[in-house]
């Protein structure tokens, strides 16, 4: 598995690098659309930490401004994620667009992310887990992060029985790490994620702890919301995957998610973030739900650039993530060009 991640990311960054030497040519085609809804999480200094699993969720402040810079000198208009159905509805405006969305409600998206977005005036969208902010939910990859970290080897029952896994190198951890990942992803989410609550706090890991340490509480949003950049979405209260959620937890997690998100900035949201986003844990059923929910937009994961026909299924747009491991303007510059998801 780590060697198949490492060859996804080297070939994707292979394509970008093919883009990039096409230069304006590549910003020349239809393939562009009207622009480019990106998706963020950390924004904030490397740590230099040797094991970093979570690397793909974070940029460095530098990084983003070099995003930012890059659309604008592409052409494209800075506007919040969701106001883009109304803006691509109007017949009489041809500008395309850049949005930029944060997921999770990270403290250093007021750190580090707010201030850049307020040097070049760029609204951004943050999405938020209510579970997160009233720390009744971890972040599970954060969690496995910090465990994996600490230790050299850990006993687990990933569903076959208690076993030893060894942690020893770099490879081992990143390995184990695969395994705690694919462990919620089969089994029932809410058992996983306290089974590895548990084992976080056998070994002295406050999982709750990590989550307040992490994730802006409703002080703090408060306070973020007087920004008149900032804008905030839902993205439910437990963070699991909904695609395997009865009709009943669906429901609950985008309605309570979308009134919890009014309670913290006294504003009900008018778009919706899948959690996870790709395809296995977005499908019809969850598109239309949040639709009857009443939210006007919602957005995915999954690649592509912003077409008029986003408008037909506009809680289903989707969006490109801004990922560490790519951290290049040209990539970014890539990106907007759309050719890289011609074919996706």
């Amino acid at each position: 598995m780590v060697g198949l991640k490492r060859l996804k990311y080297a070939l994707i960054r292979a394509g970008f690098e093919g883009i990039s030497l096409l230069g304006s040519l590549a910003h020349s085609t239809k393939a562009r659309g009207r622009g480019i809804i990106f998706t963020l999480h950390h924004v904030r200094p490397d740590s230099n930490e040797e094991f970093q699993p979570n690397r793909i969720l974070s940029v460095t402040p530098q990084f983003l401004e070099e995003a930012i810079e890059a659309s604008l000198e592409c052409g494209l208009t800075p506007v919040a994620a969701e106001d883009l159905p109304a803006l691509l509805a109007d017949p009489s405006d041809n500008r395309r667009f850049v949005s930029f969305t944060l997921d999770d409600g990270y403290k250093n998206n007021a750190e580090y992310a707010a201030p850049i977005f307020g040097k070049y005036n760029v609204p951004y969208t943050i999405f938020l887990t209510s579970g997160f902010v009233e720390r009744t939910r971890s972040l599970w990859w954060e969690t496995a992060e910090a465990l994996l970290r600490k230790l050299d080897r850990i006993e687990f029952d990933f569903g076959q029985g208690v076993e030893t896994v060894q942690l020893k190198t770099k490879r081992q951890k990143l390995k184990a790490f695969d395994r705690f990942a694919l462990f919620t992803a089969t089994e029932n989410e809410n058992a996983a994620v306290a089974r590895l609550d548990t084992a976080a706090r056998v070994h002295g890991i406050d999982p709750l702890g990590l989550a307040a340490e992490l994730t802006m509480d409703q002080a703090e949003l408060r306070e973020l919301a007087e920004d008149p950049l900032a804008n905030f979405g839902a993205h439910t209260v437990t963070h699991r995957n909904m695609r395997r959620l009865s009709d009943e937890e669906l429901r609950e997690e985008i309605v309570e998610s979308a009134a919890a998100v009014e309670r913290y900035v006294d504003k009900a949201p008018r778009i919706f973030a899948y959690p996870y986003g790709f395809r296995a844990a977005v499908g019809e059923r969850e598109i239309q739900a949040v639709a009857d929910a009443g939210i006007p937009m919602a957005v995915t994961t999954q690649p592509s650039i912003l077409r008029c026909e986003n408008l037909k299924r506009p809680t289903a747009f989707h969006r490109v993530s801004l990922n560490g491991s790519s951290q290049k303007q040209r990539y970014v510059k890539a990106m907007i060009s759309g050719l890289a998801f011609k074919f996706v």
